[in-house]
C-alpha cells in the first residue's frame, strides 16, 4: 500500500521533488543499508579524512560517512532535502548547506574524498561537466573521487521503482558517460562497475 502510494504520479518530477517520500521510498526499496554501506567501502573513507557529499538527499550516506570518523558536509540544491536531513542525521556529526554541484561556494582543496550518489542525473546536461570541474577543484591532490547511479532499470519493475524516485531525470542519464566525463575533468586512475540492479559506480583519484 505505502509502495502504490509513493508510485503514484511518478512520471513527473518523481519523489525527489518530495524530501520525505524519498527518504521512505530509499528505505523500503532500495536494501539502503547494504547499497549505502557498500558506497562507503567503496570510497574507502578512513577516520579524520573530510568528506563532501554532493546531491546528499535526506543526508544518509553522509551520516554514514560520519560514523566511519569522518568530517562530513552535504550539498544538495532542495532546501527541503537538507531541512530533513538536519532534522534526521545532525547527530552525526554531519554539516548540511544548500549548493550546486556546478557551483560549490567551498575552498579549493579543502576535502579528501568527494561522493556523489544518485544525483548526477539530476544535474541538468549542459552544466554537468562544470560539476566534475567542481568536485577536482575541492579535492586535495591525491584525493578520492566515487560516483554512483542508476543503470539503465532492466525489466517492468525496475523501471517503475526507479522512475519513483528519479521521475523524467533518468531519461538522460547515459551513465556510460560519467568515467570520460570524470576524466575531462582532469582525474586520473579512473574505473567503473556494476553492482546490479541499482548500482553503477566511477572511482578516481585526482
Amino acid at each position: 500500500m505505502v509502495l502504490q502510494h509513493l508510485l503514484h504520479g511518478h512520471q513527473a518530477p518523481g519523489v525527489i521533488g518530495r524530501a520525505r517520500g524519498y527518504e521512505a521510498l530509499t528505505a523500503l526499496v532500495l536494501n539502503r543499508r547494504r547499497l549505502y554501506g557498500r558506497l562507503v567501502t567503496l570510497a574507502d573513507i578512513r577516520p579524520g579524512e573530510r568528506v563532501l557529499d554532493i546531491g546528499c538527499g535526506p543526508g544518509y550516506l553522509t551520516a554514514l560517512a560520519a560514523r566511519k570518523g569522518a568530517h562530513t558536509v552535504g550539498v544538495d540544491p532542495a532546501e527541503s532535502m537538507i531541512q530533513l536531513a538536519q532534522r534526521l542525521r545532525g547527530a552525526d556529526d554531519c554539516e548540511f548547506r544548500v549548493g550546486r554541484a556546478e557551483s560549490l561556494d567551498l575552498p579549493d582543496e579543502s576535502f579528501d574524498v568527494v561522493v556523489s550518489s544518485f544525483a548526477v542525473h539530476h544535474i541538468p546536461e549542459p552544466v554537468r561537466a562544470a560539476a566534475f570541474a567542481e568536485m577536482h577543484r575541492v579535492l586535495r591532490p591525491g584525493g578520492r573521487l566515487l560516483v554512483a547511479d542508476f543503470p539503465p532499470p532492466r525489466g517492468r519493475v525496475a523501471r517503475h521503482l526507479i522512475g519513483a524516485m528519479t521521475g523524467e531525470a533518468m531519461s538522460a542519464n547515459p551513465v556510460e558517460r560519467i568515467a570520460p566525463m570524470v576524466g575531462e575533468a582532469g582525474f586520473t586512475a579512473v574505473t567503473s562497475g556494476e553492482h546490479r540492479p541499482f548500482l553503477h559506480h566511477v572511482r578516481a583519484v585526482k
